[in-house]
């Protein structure tokens, strides 16, 4: 049987919308995405959103940026080296345990 302990261990990624957040942004081209653009196209509050990204932020999975464009505050968030790794163990394990249910494996 294979072994999925980090899989079982990261509670970071069994939060929906944490997934999602760093879902979009590891498909999006330049790995980064302004928070009005996440929470457009991933759905949530802007509340909800904020606490999700500073979970994030705190394991390190994204780094925020807050910055002046035109006298405009602008925050954007990008996904970390350990974000994208995190992501992809997730997703390989993911697909293990559906083979697995499968009976391919």
């Amino acid at each position: 049987m294979a072994e999925f302990s980090s899989f079982l261990n990261d509670k970071i990624l069994k939060e929906r919308s944490r997934l999602l957040i760093l879902s979009y942004l590891m498909a999006s081209e330049k790995d980064s995405a302004a928070f009005m653009v996440l929470q457009k196209k991933i759905g949530l509050t802007r509340g909800n959103l904020s606490v999700q990204i500073k979970t994030l932020a705190e394991a390190g999975y994204v780094e925020v940026k807050k910055e002046f464009i035109k006298n405009v505050p602008q925050t954007s968030v990008s996904i970390t080296e350990k974000g994208i790794l995190a992501l992809k163990q997730y997703l390989s394990e993911m697909e293990t345990i559906i083979r697995l249910a499968e009976g391919n494996e």
